[in-house]
């Protein structure tokens, strides 16, 4: 995969540079509509794209954690996810481990975050560990996990602050134009009398056109950019999982559920695995401004891949439905991963090993949890998470004392026993 992996890197570039582009020549136009001088605007619209690009690459990953309300947790908290999101980690490939944060809210949504495979991180939602199965959850993580083996989430991270940065410029830019329309209207008419009167004229009116169309280019290529490589994790989940069908499941479950992200916006809707925004009961419009490609569709080329799991089976059930089109890179299609030991139950980090060995028999799967275990098993970390101390009485009742709770024991209040506090 470090084929296509070579050539994002080559096209996030190009578009990058793009949108950079689309920044300076405002920055150019704005200097000489208002100082007299391009050049002027030009250097502080670098110096803004510089300053913003250097925050997105060293803070941006802390910046998404810290508006989504995403927690840290550890091992301990949820053993389970731990386990799905190391199998993952082997499968792709990645050298180190991300750190892992749940976000409280019943929304069902996971994104990832970092500038590098090092510094990355996956959040999920408390929703989607409480509705999804082991191998619907595989397949989410196995979908966040390609995202950083395809170096997509610094990319993305680059372009959500330059998007940003042009909307808030060619907003503000416009105000002030508007309001020195309105407040200088007779020196304008006097000063177009003169010999520069029709060149400051051209200016205003192309930088006006500019400031109009500008943020409409950079969303569209931003967009682009999106739905590229959500179809690229894609067929990259499906060849770590072995198992197509547990994402499309996944996917399924996730446009069924009516609850909106909070704590989303438009800068880091892309960052997700479904917008996050105008979450209702009707399926997602697939139009020119979705950041993500229409969910149904994401769903029909998984459940096409013809029994296979590698990106040749994934580009074949993507070029069918996209009319010959092509998503993954000619050198990728080289690989071809059956699916049989993921369909026995083998957890994928062991399939290797049990291939190489010739192995006959398939340990027992882990017992899968049902949907109140998941339940009772997400709202333990939870609880965890804000300090308070579980006690599990005899009776079978499990009692959440609060932090400020100061008594070494607390009375079960449907048996009556007096149960010993565990120190913090």
């Amino acid at each position: 995969m470090w084929e296509q992996i070579r050539a994002n890197r080559i096209k996030s570039v190009i578009l990058v540079m793009a949108m950079g582009s689309i920044l300076f020549a405002i920055g150019w136009l704005l200097g000489a509509a208002f100082m007299g001088n391009g050049i002027a605007g030009l250097v502080i619209a670098l110096i803004i794209w510089l300053i913003m690009n250097l925050i997105a690459y060293f803070s941006g990953d802390s910046l998404l954690l810290s508006i989504t309300k995403a927690k840290k947790i550890k091992h301990d908290d949820h053993p389970r996810l731990f386990n799905i999101v190391e199998e993952m980690k082997i499968a792709s490939g990645l050298e180190y481990m991300p750190s892992i944060y749940i976000i409280d809210t019943p929304a069902m949504n996971a994104f990832a975050a970092g500038r590098d495979p090092k510094h990355a991180s996956v959040a999920v939602t408390s929703g989607l560990l409480q509705r999804l199965n082991r191998d619907e959850l595989q397949g989410v993580i196995a979908h966040e996990m390609a995202h950083i083996k395809n170096r997509d989430v610094l990319l993305m991270s680059l372009c959500s602050v330059l998007l940003g940065t042009i909307v808030i410029l060619a907003w503000y830019a416009s105000r002030i134009m508007i309001y020195g329309a309105i407040a200088g209207g007779g020196r304008s008419r006097r000063s177009s009398s003169g010999g520069g009167g029709q060149g400051q004229i051209i200016i205003f009116v192309v930088a006006i056109v500019l400031m109009i169309v500008a943020p409409l280019l950079a969303y569209l290529i931003y967009f682009a950019i999106s739905r590229k490589r959500e179809y690229l994790a894609d067929a990259s989940a499906a060849v770590y999982t072995r198992y197509p069908e547990g994402l499309a499941s996944a996917l399924e479950k996730l446009s069924k559920s009516t609850h909106k992200l909070e704590t989303a916006n438009k800068a880091t809707a892309s960052m997700f695995i479904i917008n996050p925004l105008n979450r209702t009961k009707k399926k997602e419009a697939a139009n020119l401004s979705s950041t993500h490609p229409p969910i149904s569709e994401r769903v029909r080329i998984l459940r096409s891949m013809s029994g296979g799991a590698s990106f040749l089976d994934y580009n074949s059930a993507y070029s069918a439905v996209h009319n010959g089109k092509n998503v993954v890179g000619a050198k990728s299609l080289s690989d071809v991963t059956p699916v049989s030991m993921r369909k026995a139950g083998v957890p994928i980090a062991m399939a290797g090993a049990i291939a190489a060995a010739g192995a006959k028999s398939t340990p027992k799967p882990t017992p899968e949890p049902t949907a109140k275990e998941r339940a009772r098993e997400t709202s333990d970390m939870l609880w965890k998470h804000s300090k308070h101390r579980l006690v599990n009485c005899q009776c079978g009742t499990k009692l959440r004392i609060p932090p400020n709770y100061t008594h070494s024991n607390v009375k079960c209040p449907h048996c009556g026993t007096i149960n010993t506090i565990p120190k913090s």
